[in-house]
């Protein structure tokens, strides 16, 4: 296959970029997206130009570093796959293919493909996590959870961060990253304690860098890991209910 490649190159936050046109020969259908841009590479760094930078770690959908904006879609036309995972044969011989950064003012471009994620970072550091202290590691299984919380705790906990629903959504909104970060620990009972303190943490810290949602669902179609927008409505409940709780507890 021969593939002509535009390219967003961007040599630091502080420059202009633009798109540049790169020829792809001779691709294998059965090699990655990522392989493909490795192979360019390295005709790159033959000829002594500078490499395509872009995020890339585990290379099999697990890590979520990887993300691309391929032909206007984050991922590009695969649904329910990750960047590494997509394969040359998706495309056809002679295709012009667009590749960009992921869109998003709250990632802002550190070179090339690379953006800054960190504003997710910010989020779980708000209140991911469970800080309760239960002692000595308990025995497995000790904990009793009825089988629909575990499973739909499962569900949200597969979120690999990629950040691929902001891209895709047209306000740039953080919501399904944040509701399944949020729901896999408030479905446990080891969640409880801290449940509606996460849910005002996280929430409003996501508010800080990302827009609203509005239901558009393109989040939900752009994940690769098919995490269900259900998790933003019990987000936004848990949200209500933490309000309702805290003028409670202050008497207001």
């Amino acid at each position: 296959m021969d593939i002509s490649l535009k390219v967003w190159r961007q040599a630091s936050a502080d420059t202009q970029g633009e798109f540049k046109t790169y020829a792809a020969t001779n691709v294998s259908p059965e090699a990655s997206f990522l392989e493909m841009l490795d192979e360019v590479n390295e005709e790159l760094n033959a000829a002594g130009e500078d490499p395509i930078a872009f995020d890339h770690d585990c290379r099999e959908g697990i890590c979520g570093m990887c993300g691309l904006m391929i032909n206007g879609s984050p991922h590009g036309p695969q649904f329910g796959t990750a960047t590494c995972q997509l394969h040359m044969r998706k495309f056809s011989d002679g295709d012009s293919i667009t590749i960009e950064p992921w869109r998003a003012t709250a990632f802002p471009v550190i070179k090339d493909l690379i953006v800054d994620r960190s504003p997710f970072d910010r989020i779980i550091e708000a209140g991911g996590y469970i800080s309760v202290n239960t002692g000595a590691s308990p025995d497995a299984n000790i904990i009793a959870v009825p089988k629909a919380a575990a499973e739909a705790s499962m569900d949200a906990a597969s979120c690999i961060g990629c950040a691929a629903c902001v891209a895709a959504c047209p306000n740039s909104a953080a919501n399904l990253f944040t509701a399944a970060k949020m729901g896999h620990l408030n479905l446990l009972p080891q969640g409880q304690p801290e449940r509606y303190i996460r849910a005002v943490a996280m929430v409003e810290t996501m508010e800080e860098y990302f827009g609203s949602c509005t239901n558009y669902g393109e989040c939900e179609k752009a994940c690769p890991k098919n995490i269900s927008i259900d998790f933003i409505a019990m987000m936004n409940r848990d949200y209500v209910k933490a309000q309702f709780k805290n003028m409670v507890k202050t008497g207001q």
